[in-house]
């Protein structure tokens, strides 16, 4: 797959099938509509192109909104990927670029810069200055500048509106599995593994200390969580805990988790977690044997849920 930092980047000029939209999750819904358009540009030999944007436009219109993200760029792309569509632009989404009418955004951007033959937009589609033109608008456009509109409807997406919005409702209640049924994947949080304070070593339970690189991705709710990685090729299970740790005098929030039967140093590596399943929330214990007993049983039911779910 091609990946394309802006639609100026974009110079091919094979006619092509296109689709429009942040795709915040790639969740089953999205994935559904990249699977018709993989599909349908191999049944009429197009090039098949996603058009994406970074910033989230919530974040550059409605920058009161502190809207988290489901994916990082890098996260959201390794999705795509996996769809097989041959082209991926993010485009980066400024005022000015939404300013761009309805009518200058379908001749100057789909017709003659990606050359398109079909677009495949859901039902609900909106787009142009201020969200004022709608699916039947671009059908309008579509008999003036000879291309054709494949619509989504509610009822192929199996009457489910599965939004990037009720993902991250899930998510800001610890509800993964809800979240994880959405997305069609384990909801994921990449990042750096950084030194810190070594309480939980002195529990008996090392913890790798999380630090994400960027500051606009969702956070699941604080509480603890069965967490899958792949270290070294190798599959490993983990308990991760998200929060202050109040119980030892923590003021902020931390992501660490102990890797069940692992040991290794993975101080300065990258490593993505895999959220499986909420364990319990957080709580703050009146001594440290209390909590490292709670840890003890923390790791209990996570390899007896590991055990029953192979």
């Amino acid at each position: 797959m091609k990946v394309y930092n802006s639609i100026a980047a974009y110079k091919k000029t094979k006619p092509s099938i296109v689709t429009i939209g942040t795709f915040d999750g790639v969740h089953v819904g999205h994935q559904k509509i990249l699977k018709q358009l993989y599909k349908t540009a191999l049944t009429n030999e197009l090039e098949s192109i996603l058009v994406s944007f970074f910033p989230h436009p919530r974040m550059v219109l409605q920058k009161e909104s502190s809207l988290k993200l489901l994916n990082t760029i890098k996260e959201r792309t390794q999705m795509i990927e996996k769809t097989g569509i041959s082209n991926l632009i993010v485009q980066p989404f400024t005022r000015e670029f939404s300013r761009l009418s309805a009518l200058d955004f379908v001749r100057d951007i789909l017709v003659n810069q990606l050359h398109i033959k079909k677009i495949i937009v859901g039902y609900d589609h909106q787009f142009g200055r201020n969200r004022n033109a709608t699916i039947d608008d671009l059908i309008e456009f579509g008999k003036t500048y000879d291309f054709e509109v494949i619509e989504i409807t509610a009822q192929q997406l199996e009457n489910v509106s599965i939004s990037s919005t009720k993902i991250r409702n899930a998510l800001n209640e610890g509800a993964i599995q809800t979240a994880n049924n959405y997305l069609g994947y384990p909801f994921m949080i990449s990042g750096l593994i950084v030194k810190g304070k070594g309480i939980g070593k002195t529990l008996e339970f090392p913890t790798a200390n999380l630090q994400l690189k960027e500051d606009y991705k969702l956070i699941p709710k604080n509480g603890v969580y069965l967490v899958q990685s792949i270290i070294s090729g190798k599959e490993v299970f983990g308990l991760t805990n998200i929060g202050t740790n109040p119980t030892v005098g923590g003021t902020y929030k931390t992501i660490e988790t102990y890797f069940l039967d692992y040991s290794r140093d993975l101080y300065q590596k990258e490593i993505q977690l895999n959220f499986i399943k909420r364990i319990r929330g957080e709580k703050t214990f009146e001594s440290k044997d209390a909590l490292k007993n709670a840890i003890t049983k923390d790791e209990q039911f996570a390899r007896n849920y590991l055990n029953n779910n192979e």
